[in-house]
């Protein structure tokens, strides 16, 4: 494949992705090239054979005899299975989440990012009850061992409560299992080997055991068991300052895992906040019953591979 200009940068993972499906990834740069220069270097990729795809991934206009050059390989019959797509689009397709512009203009793109209607929100709320009926049953059976454990390695409360931003920026307390030592140094992000956690609640992270609790906001109607994750009210109000249109991930309430969570790895800044954001809106947008299943499916795996969301 073949990827014209630099307005989204891939990130590691997502190369190794495409370098899987496609195979050679080669880019090409209009912003640093000229015209007649780019021309050639991208007639003698595609003459050099094995290119399916051209993603049109420029900030600025293409030039017209590039475009002119593009539209003919079509009419060429040994090309005409190349596909060309923008990088918008391809992004949805092939990586699973929406891009977001920039420079925060451009509105076009959250036409289709919509709460869910009447019929998906039943059918969320009906997986919501089953799931986290037993969770519950989970909850009752793990608390006292779990308490058992937490009093060994850092005596205090069984519970770790915090402020979270859910559905229309409406502020909750959700629940957890505490897996830091109390009185633990203010930093709204875990470091590997952070001196905070302690041994069972590195465990517990490692396999969302301490999420649980949360079905009780599941209950109460904070949250669903899938959606966008849900954040620390003091983070969102610094993320909603520098990431364009992070607030639209709150016309739907957080759940305890998601499109996000299964697909990118703990967030540690505002750069991983804005690559959740992209899966988050891909999930409102393309909300289905099986990418629900899909999501748990993944959640299932994570925890069995005791990696963590």
């Amino acid at each position: 494949m073949i990827i014209l200009g630099e307005k989204y940068t891939f990130t590691k993972l997502e190369l190794e992705k495409l370098r899987k499906k496609f195979g050679q990834v080669n880019f090409l740069s209009p912003e640093t090239s000229d015209a007649k220069t780019l021309r050639s270097a991208l007639e003698n990729l595609i003459k050099s054979g094995n290119q399916r795809l051209i993603v049109l991934n420029t900030q600025n206009p293409v030039d017209s005899k590039l475009v002119r050059f593009l539209t003919l390989l079509q009419f060429k019959t040994k090309y005409k299975k190349i596909k060309f797509l923008n990088v918008e689009s391809f992004l949805e397709i092939y990586l699973q989440k929406c891009y977001i512009p920039e420079n925060g203009e451009n509105l076009n793109f959250l036409n289709d990012i919509k709460p869910y209607n009447a019929l998906e929100y039943a059918l969320k709320r009906v997986i919501d009850y089953v799931s986290c009926s037993l969770l519950l049953v989970m909850l009752f059976v793990l608390k006292f061992y779990v308490k058992k454990k937490i009093d060994e390695q850092s005596p205090g409360s069984l519970y770790f409560l915090q402020n979270r931003v859910g559905l229309d920026t409406k502020i909750f307390k959700c629940y957890k299992f505490r897996t830091m030592h109390e009185n633990s140094e203010h930093n709204p992000y875990t470091q590997k080997n952070d001196t905070r956690v302690f041994k069972f609640g590195e465990f517990m992270r490692k396999t969302r055991m301490d999420e649980i609790p949360q079905c009780i906001n599941v209950f109460r109607g904070d949250m669903h068991l899938i959606g966008p994750r849900t954040e620390w009210d003091i983070l969102v109000h610094d993320y909603e300052k520098k990431i364009p249109y992070y607030n639209e991930r709150h016309i739907v309430r957080p759940g305890i895992t998601g499109w996000a969570q299964v697909n990118y790895p703990y967030g540690a800044n505002t750069h991983d906040a804005k690559q959740k954001l992209m899966y988050d809106l891909y999930y409102i947008k393309h909300w289905s019953l099986w990418l629900e299943i899909k999501i748990i499916a993944k959640t299932i795996a994570i925890i069995f591979e005791k990696r963590g969301i």
